[in-house]
């Protein structure tokens, strides 16, 4: 397996050698290929639809891009037009008519994920619920093709920041590159200006000392929300597909959102977040590892969604980094662990691997080949089932998740879920989760352990009901509405008890409001 950055490098510079193409709805493909095969030798291309079709192709050489670029006119419409030349284009007919007789449908790469109603009745028909898991982990993962696109937008981006900073990159991190990300999730970027402070360094030789004028600002901060603010300003004026441009410069992370059209996707774009981007590359190692981790967590992302444990919108429930996170604890919990501590990894790093940002000791070993297999044999179907009990029974109102030492370690404060930052040790990832929000998982986890426990094997040809991860995936008490009441009764009165210990109420109305929330 390739090294986190190596696998990075290699996208981006593939990327750069890209261009995105709108075409007719009908085309003859083998004819556009051989148009554009004058420019370069093409490596490789697919077609998708996303308002209309369009054709992503990557050329062997970036010379072709220029090639092109010289054999392209500006639109000739009458409106005027902002003459940014970027890597879209559109290809027309010149003689619509004529040619459509030869035109034929070409093959579309799928952007998004199957129905969950479609995905339970596939799952139906597995052999075991470690083939559900791995359907589902098959139908919802990025595929290479949408993986190719996401670098693609941020290498589009990329060429507007180079205007004002020609060394700059933009870099995806997040869902997008750290093997856990879903068809359809947005498109976390970054623009980092570390190439320049390592091209920096090595001019310091010798018996002189040079460097730039650069304006100074008081803060780091406010050098990031002004040049986000030129870039959003860029996008929003001249981006070709570039719509609905936020510039959100005050949150604790300043940021750009917007919607690319061309790609389909919703991109943030923040500035440097070197512990983001180590966070990325720790998640890609834990995928690679075993492929009972990916899809371990896709099936209990999934069923997360599904019961309303997790949303898109920010709020108080558990986000899919903190359950991702969950998982990873829960398999360095097993006897043997699946993956190890990240401690571990810590002291598998070379002089390479080591990096502290902001004070935070980020080191961690890139090479996966020096991290041992696991001796670990569980099927999915074990995992699934006691991860939901291991959860179901969790002493969260004592207990924090450590991923450093791969285990439970008592709360520092009393937030109803804590997880520590992998990195940033004073951190709680979870602290936005509230306690109605944690005994809400708690029951669904204990819900979803006893209906695997409880399955009759022999029912599921004969009933041809949903079975397994199938079962899971829908939302509790349509199916059955009398069964969920009676496993659910001993809930209660826990529920109002953990409430009183962790909000510490005082009196009688604070706790008929909290009763009645």
């Amino acid at each position: 397996k390739k090294t986190f950055t190596e696998v990075q490098t290699e996208r981006l510079e593939q990327a750069e050698r890209t261009v995105l193409i709108k075409c007719p709805p009908k085309l003859n493909e083998k004819k556009l290929l051989q148009y554009l095969s004058s420019h370069g030798n093409i490596n490789s291309h697919f077609f998708f639809e996303n308002r209309g079709i369009h054709a992503l192709i990557e050329f062997s050489e970036k010379d072709s891009i220029a090639s092109l670029q010289g054999a392209v006119g500006v639109p000739s419409a009458a409106e005027h037009v902002v003459p940014f030349k970027s890597r879209l284009f559109t290809f027309m007919l010149k003689n619509p008519v004529s040619q459509a007789a030869e035109e034929t449908p070409v093959h579309l790469a799928p952007q998004c994920h199957i129905p969950v109603k479609e995905l339970i009745q596939k799952l139906c028909h597995a052999d075991s619920i470690s083939s559900q898991m791995y359907i589902l982990l098959n139908e919802y993962q990025l595929t290479e093709e949408n993986t190719k696109l996401r670098f693609l937008a941020c290498s589009l981006v990329r060429d507007f920041a180079r205007a004002y900073f020609p060394d700059s990159m933009v870099k995806p991190f997040g869902s997008s590159v750290n093997t856990f990300g879903k068809l359809g999730c947005d498109v976390d970027m970054f623009l980092d200006f570390h190439d320049i402070q390592k091209h920096a360094t090595e001019m310091k030789k010798g018996p002189f000392e040079m460097e730039y004028q650069m304006k100074r600002l008081p803060s780091e901060r406010l050098a990031t929300q002004k040049i986000l603010s030129v870039i959003g300003d860029c996008l929003d004026n001249f981006g070709p597909g570039c719509v609905s441009v936020q510039k959100i410069l005050n949150a604790r992370c300043p940021l750009v959102k917007f919607s690319h059209q061309p790609t389909g996707f919703q991109c943030d774009l923040s500035v440097s977040n070197s512990i983001a981007i180590k966070s990325s590359e720790l998640l890609y190692i834990y995928g690679c590892l075993d492929s009972r981790v990916r899809a371990l967590v896709f099936s209990v992302r999934c069923w997360a969604r599904i019961h309303g444990l997790t949303n898109s919108v920010p709020g108080t429930w558990i986000t899919n980094f903190s359950l991702t996170m969950m998982v990873m604890f829960f398999l360095q919990k097993r006897s043997p662990p699946i993956i190890p501590t990240l401690n571990q990894l810590k002291e598998l790093a070379d002089e390479g691997d080591k990096h502290v940002i902001g004070g935070y000791d980020c080191s961690f070993v890139s090479d996966l080949s020096k991290i041992k297999p696991t001796k670990n044999t569980e099927t999915l179907d074990v995992l699934l089932g006691d991860f939901f009990e291991y959860f179901g029974n969790f002493d969260f109102r004592r207990n924090s998740i450590n991923l450093r030492k791969g285990k439970e370690v008592n709360k520092p404060e009393s937030s109803p879920l804590y997880i520590w930052n992998p990195f940033e040790q004073d951190l709680n990832i979870s602290k936005n989760v509230n306690q109605p929000q944690l005994e809400k998982f708690v029951a669904m986890a204990r819900e979803s352990a006893w209906i695997l426990q409880k399955e009759d094997k022999t029912q599921r040809v004969i009933n041809k009901e949903p079975w397994g991860l199938a079962a899971l995936l829908i939302p509790f008490g349509k199916s059955n509405p009398s069964k969920m009441k009676n496993r659910m009764k001993g809930i209660g009165s826990e529920t109002i008890r953990s409430l009183l210990d962790s909000l510490k109420l005082n009196n009688a109305s604070n706790l008929q409001k909290a009763v009645g929330k």
